[in-house]
């Protein structure tokens, strides 16, 4: 077992999407609240990186092209210079097992099934077991890591983000021409990382225009690479609807923390609304509601459909000629779970803690 008294640096990796970067917030929380004065870095993809860039519960957020070899090199050299005491594979692929390697920590990290795992020497069966239970959320097997090596972290924080110095000023830069500041914002994200997880976006078009009904002003974002649907759901509007992809990940955050509701697929800007205990309504198609719920306690509902086929891998649907668990999600539905959800938000006093009109 480690002795934590003699831990001075710690080093988690974690080479993933935004999504699962979110919920790694948590496991750094429960770490910096277990080690105050001790030194903790984060190994991250430089293009998800600046989520956590300032994050108060890290000292150094270390970031690699996870393209480039000489990049790999490069930050494998500097993470062994450092000599970290622990270092935890939160990621569970073998490029995060190198960097682990390559730390030369003492103690090292993670779950038996990982490939290579000879390299570790505190090994994991699974969540699981720790946890005693079959269903666990992603934050619980990240966290279940730092408990089996005697981390505290049986009260389960949820995941937080935090709005970076500038990013709100430079957001409402981008976004004020076309923006309605007599209306609160809600946040919507019509994309995600598979075709399985995309409601459509006729559906999508229907729902700004009823958000709009109410009162709301409708903001879609998306990444570079979803410039065509975001241009084809403003096309399908009859609404003032302010669309970007212009955005950068901390700019995202402060839109997140400005909004009093956000409505989108299961991914990664879901997990960031979350994080900013924004109120939400996620919409799930193939993926595992279990392991990748909003890990939340502001207002919020998931709308999907009970199939015996879900959840899957999500890449293809093998069970139908087309993805009914998410293209049968009807747009009432959704509505309906907005409007429950903008109660419990309105009861909760949720909508006077945001700047609303007047921005």
């Amino acid at each position: 077992m480690i002795d934590w008294s003699k831990v001075q640096k710690i080093l988690i990796v974690k080479l993933r999407s935004i999504g699962d970067t979110v919920l790694a917030t948590p496991s750094l929380i429960v770490l910096r609240r277990f080690l105050p004065d001790a030194k903790i870095d984060i190994l991250l993809e430089d293009r998800i990186a600046p989520i956590l860039q300032g994050f108060e519960f890290v000292n150094e957020v270390i970031t690699v092209n996870g393209n480039s070899l000489a990049s790999k090199l490069r930050v494998a050299l500097k993470i062994r210079r450092v000599g970290y005491d622990v270092a935890f594979n939160l990621h569970g692929g073998t490029t995060a097992t190198f960097f682990v390697a390559a730390s030369g920590a003492k103690h090292r990290v993670g779950y038996k099934e990982l490939q290579y795992s000879f390299i570790y020497n505190h090994l994991l069966s699974s969540a699981a077991d720790f946890w005693g239970r079959d269903c666990t959320h992603s934050a619980e097997q990240q966290l279940a890591l730092l408990g089996f090596v005697g981390v505290p972290v049986e009260d389960r924080p949820l995941s937080q983000l935090a709005v970076q110095d500038g990013a709100r000023k430079t957001l409402f830069e981008k976004i004020s021409k076309v923006f309605d500041f007599s209306r609160h914002i809600a946040l919507i994200h019509p994309s995600a990382t598979l075709e399985t997880k995309k409601w459509p976006i006729g559906n999508f078009a229907r729902l700004a225009e009823f958000l709009y009904e109410i009162g709301l002003q409708p903001i879609a974002v998306g990444s570079r690479e979803d410039e065509e649907l975001l241009k084809r759901l403003c096309e399908a509007c009859r609404i003032p609807l302010i669309t970007t992809s212009e955005l950068t990940l901390p700019e995202t955050v402060a839109l997140a923390k400005e909004a009093v509701i956000f409505v989108g697929n299961d991914s990664g800007i879901a997990h960031i609304a979350a994080a900013m205990q924004t109120p939400l309504v996620v919409i799930f198609g193939s993926s595992n509601i279990n392991h990748w719920r909003p890990w939340t306690n502001a207002p919020h509902e998931i709308v999907h459909k009970n199939m015996p086929c879900q959840p899957c891998p999500g890449y293809v649907c093998k069970e139908f000629d087309k993805p009914r668990c998410i293209l049968e999600i009807e747009v009432k539905e959704v509505m309906e779970a907005v409007e429950r959800v903008l109660f419990k938000a309105y009861r909760s006093f949720i909508f006077s803690q945001k700047i609303g009109p007047g921005l």
